[in-house]
């Protein structure tokens, strides 16, 4: 299974082609004229966002579809919390907590991908039906990850983070923040293609959040042209994030909605092409009428 190149969306273009699609995945053809949206069903005993749903398979099952339903792209399943001075979680506690999950959504029909840092997860997720891995170490963490990605021929996001969860807002540092997140990013991009995993398999992400002041956060997003110039797909994610609750100064997660549509908009005007979201139906609605106005003709809403 390859994962298709995906064209920015950038206001003012014109309909592309309605051809992008995931080979290999017996899934409809997917808009070409928006960003994709990532629903995020956190299987985790914490969670930043309050939503982690650890030891309860059937309400992350009905979470994750009713995020299909309210019209999400793709799924992104975790079992370990990355927040910030969150504990590392162990593999064996990942599969425990994810398998139960992929065998209740074997039937989806979205591209399901999981968030882990371990190859031995990564591996038995992908057996059990998983279809993409999202790593927040750009399959650094675990010296294995690299193989089991290139044996499976899967598509694979790579993102960057300064440090581990547990310490990485303590002091971030940078001279130049894109720059460097950049730089490590191909960086990481050329190891992974030498390690036998195709370059059209993999997807970017700037990691906002992980190892970042605001002003580091701020910049990344005002430079995803930059990143989409690489030609590889982009991920962003921003939904609920402290950086939103910063900017509209609203310390509770749960009343972050509007700073989170209001992030994935601007992220989608400059290029991104997958959001991850946790509001999956506000996310949607918010892109139709966003595609509506910067898309279509005066003449097409009459």
């Amino acid at each position: 299974m390859a994962w298709r190149r995906l064209p920015c969306y950038l206001p003012g273009m014109p309909d592309l082609p309605k051809s992008a699609t995931l080979p290999g995945l017996d899934w409809p053809r997917l808009p070409a004229s928006r960003p994709l949206v990532m629903g995020i069903v956190n299987v985790t005993a914490d969670s930043f966002s309050g939503d982690g749903l650890a030891g309860k398979p059937d309400a992350a099952i009905a979470q994750a579809r009713a995020m299909v339903a309210a019209g999400a792209d793709m799924l992104d399943l975790g079992a370990e919390s990355t927040r910030p001075g969150a504990e590392p979680v162990d593999s064996a506690t990942e599969q425990a907590r994810l398998l139960p999950v992929l065998q209740g959504l074997h039937d989806i029909g979205v591209p399901i991908s999981v968030d882990t840092r371990y190859a031995a997860t990564m591996r038995a997720v992908l057996a059990a039906g998983a279809h993409i891995i999202n790593d927040i170490s750009a399959l650094e963490d675990d010296p294995d990850s690299l193989a089991a990605v290139a044996e499976a021929g899967c598509p694979v996001v790579l993102m960057h983070k300064q440090g581990q969860p547990a310490t990485m807002q303590q002091d971030p540092q940078y001279e130049d923040v894109v720059a460097e997140v950049l730089a490590y990013l191909l960086r990481r991009v050329d190891i992974c293609v030498a390690a036998g995993i195709r370059r059209d398999n993999i997807i970017l992400d700037p990691g906002i959040g992980f190892g970042k002041t605001v002003a580091h956060n701020v910049a990344l997003l005002r430079a995803i042209p930059r990143f989409t110039a690489l030609g590889l797909p982009l991920l962003i994610g921003l939904s609920r994030k402290s950086l939103l609750g910063t900017l509209a100064e609203a310390p509770d997660p749960a009343h972050r909605l509007g700073a989170s549509l209001a992030g994935a908009l601007f992220a989608a005007s400059r290029g991104a092409q997958i959001l991850r979201v946790h509001d999956v139906a506000d996310t949607v609605q918010a892109l139709k009428v966003w595609r509506a106005l910067d898309f279509q003709a005066p003449g097409d809403m009459a």
